[in-house]
C-alpha cells in the first residue's frame, strides 16, 4: 500500500497519497510487531513462522523503497539502492544467526528507523507546499524523498558495518 501510494505521487500529485504512504509504512511495522507478539504470547512461535515473517518483510522493504524512488521528488536509482541495502542488512542478521550468533537488530537504520524516515518524508510532503519539497544544493535540486533515500542508504551502510562487527565478535 505504501509503495503504490508513493509511486502514485509522481503520476498525480495528491496529498492523500502521502498520507496513505505514511500510514502504510507505520501499518507495516505495527502488523509485524503484533504478529510476533501474538506468536510468542500464544506459544506458536516456530521456525516456519520465522520464515513467513521474514519473506513478507523483504517484499515490503522492496515495495516501499522502490515506490519511494518513483515518488515525486524521489530518484529511481536511489530507491533500488535503498532496497538492496535494506535487504542486505536483514541478510547479514540472518547469516549471523545461521552461523550461531544471536540475532543482531542494531541500527542506526534498522527496519523501524527506515520506516520512520519514510514516514517523516511523507508527512513533510503532506503538509509543506510543493515548492518547498525540493532542496537546492549548489546547482541541482534534491527532492525530499531523494534526501530521505540518501539518508537511508548512508544509515544502512553504517548499520551493515556495525552488525558485521557485532555478529563477528561472538563467533571468534
Amino acid at each position: 500500500m505504501a509503495g503504490l501510494a508513493l509511486g502514485l505521487t509522481s503520476v498525480e500529485y495528491n496529498r492523500v497519497f502521502w498520507v496513505i504512504a505514511a500510514f502504510g509504512a507505520q501499518l507495516r511495522l505495527t502488523a509485524n510487531m503484533l504478529d510476533g507478539m501474538v506468536a510468542l504470547a500464544s506459544g506458536r512461535a516456530s521456525k516456519v513462522g520465522e520464515l513467513y515473517n521474514e519473506v513478507p518483510d523483504r517484499v515490503s522493504d522492496a515495495a516501499v523503497f522502490i515506490g519511494a524512488g518513483y515518488a515525486w521528488g524521489g530518484n529511481v536509482s536511489l530507491g533500488y539502492i535503498a532496497t538492496i541495502l535494506a535487504i542486505f542488512t536483514a541478510y547479514v542478521r540472518a547469516a549471523g544467526k545461521i552461523a550461531g550468533a544471536p540475532n543482531e537488530f542494531c541500527g542506526p537504520m534498522a527496519k523501524q528507523h527506515r520506516m520512520l524516515v519514510i514516514t517523516i518524508a511523507c508527512l513533510y510532503s503532506t503538509f509543506i507546499p510543493r515548492p518547498w519539497q525540493s532542496l537546492r544544493l549548489n546547482d541541482f535540486d534534491v527532492g525530499v524523498m531523494s534526501f530521505a533515500l540518501n539518508l537511508i542508504i548512508v544509515g544502512c551502510v553504517i548499520t551493515l558495518v556495525r552488525r558485521l562487527n557485532r555478529i563477528a565478535r561472538p563467533l571468534k
